[in-house]
């Protein structure tokens, strides 16, 4: 078997620490689309309910394709209200800390914002992976 073989079997497979690294490279490409619209928008409270909106239904996706390989056993509405009931969470802990923030420190830049805004999204993420995986994933058959 080639290099590039052995790599994609291992990036493919179903345990162990692959559906890991498709989370963190699924759900990296999600977060900077969402960064970027976070920033694009302004870098407020409007700006951070539509960057999740938008994170959100694209991180699903991907889990669902490419982190769980679950496109043909999972809807995309199934896969969307289950991340989407975990982004009400993240949004509801991103939104506080970013009104936090904002009291501790006021007139700071967007980008400062967004770095405390990326510590939060990467504790839901984290979330999102264990909720994901319980759903998304094939449930063993019994012989």
């Amino acid at each position: 078997m080639s290099l590039h073989g052995l790599a994609l079997a291992l990036w493919s497979a179903p345990a162990g620490p692959a559906p890991l690294a498709r989370f963190a490279a699924s759900g990296g490409t999600a977060t900077l689309v969402q960064s970027a619209v976070f920033l694009l928008a302004g870098g407020s409270q409007a700006a951070n309910l539509l960057a999740t909106a938008v994170g959100t239904v694209l991180a699903n996706e991907l889990h669902r394709r490419v982190t769980f390989h679950a496109g043909g056993r999972t809807t995309w509405w199934r896969a969307q209200w289950t991340g989407g009931g975990v982004a009400l969470v993240g949004l509801a802990a991103s939104s506080s800390a970013l009104a936090l923030w904002e009291t501790w420190a006021p007139g700071a830049s967007a980008a400062a914002a967004l770095a405390v805004l990326l510590g939060v999204t990467t504790a839901v993420g984290l979330a999102r992976f264990l909720v994901l995986r319980r759903v998304l994933s094939p449930t063993p058959t019994r012989a």
